[in-house]
């Protein structure tokens, strides 16, 4: 078990046993999830891939561009905005 892995059960440890089977069923939920897609992602067949990436290339054509810049706005580069 790592130290910081170590640490979060030695928080969670002080906690009261209701907050603590909270926390318990989002951590198995989450790996149940992660399960699941990894298995899903491994059995993604080469077709597949290739449909996904011709349709994400159909969306992309079929919309309106834009700049990186509007997405991936910074602090310093940045105008105040929605997305600021």
């Amino acid at each position: 078990m790592t130290k910081l892995l170590q640490q979060a059960f030695s928080e969670i440890q002080r906690l009261p046993p209701d907050k603590q089977d909270t926390i318990a069923t989002r951590i198995l939920a989450d790996l149940k999830d992660e399960h699941v897609w990894t298995a899903r992602f491994e059995a993604t067949t080469d077709e597949q891939w290739d449909r996904l990436a011709e349709a994400a290339r159909k969306e992309i054509a079929a919309s309106e561009p834009f700049a990186f810049d509007d997405v991936f706005r910074t602090a310093q580069t940045s105008p105040p905005g929605p997305l600021s």
